[in-house]
């Protein structure tokens, strides 16, 4: 049995999850999140905690309880408390500014680059060189983070780019004149 999966999964006070045959939904104060469980996954609310079980031992079924448990659980933190995920810029003349729903970024190319927010996910520019990517979506979160970073990884010998805030760059030594 997945140790994971037989945790039950706390329902907060102003979260309420609709079951209908395999789809879960949650709805809460910061939004509203639903998700498919696969076959042979159950979901079932016993008072304020849900429970996930699965219907055989099959390895495919096995795989999949700890999944389900997981990602419901994901769901409901999100629409009570939301994810959110920090980046900075460094590098002499990079910075960042949102305008509406796009964020345009100066990043040491010869044109800024306009990254267009997808909905659900918020982001934020307390300062020109720091970064909150929020929403109550763990994945969605996570995707947008990735793609902003993508753009200018923090490259190893000076440190220029974009970064996690708790991400360590590895830095390397430069060639040196004999």
């Amino acid at each position: 049995m997945s140790r994971v999966g037989k945790k039950p999964i706390p329902v907060p006070a102003g979260v309420t999850v609709a079951i209908e045959g395999s789809a879960v939904t949650v709805r809460g104060p910061k939004g509203e999140r639903s998700w498919r469980c696969p076959e042979g996954i159950t979901v079932r609310q016993e008072g304020a905690q849900l429970t996930v079980e699965r219907a055989a031992e099959t390895s495919e079924l096995r795989a999949m309880h700890g999944t389900a448990r997981s990602l419901i659980a994901n769901m409901v933190e999100g629409v009570t408390r939301g994810f959110e995920r920090s980046l900075e810029i460094q590098g002499v003349g990079y910075r960042a500014q949102v305008q509406g729903q796009s964020l345009v970024l100066n990043l040491g190319f010869s044109h800024p680059i306009e990254f267009a927010v997808p909905e659900g996910v918020t982001v934020t520019a307390p300062d020109a060189t720091h970064l909150t990517v929020s929403g109550a979506d763990k994945q969605q979160v996570g995707d947008v983070s990735a793609r902003i970073r993508g753009f200018s990884p923090a490259e190893p010998y000076k440190g220029k780019g974009v970064r996690y805030r708790d991400e360590q760059v590895r830095r390397k030594a430069g060639k040196t004149v004999a």
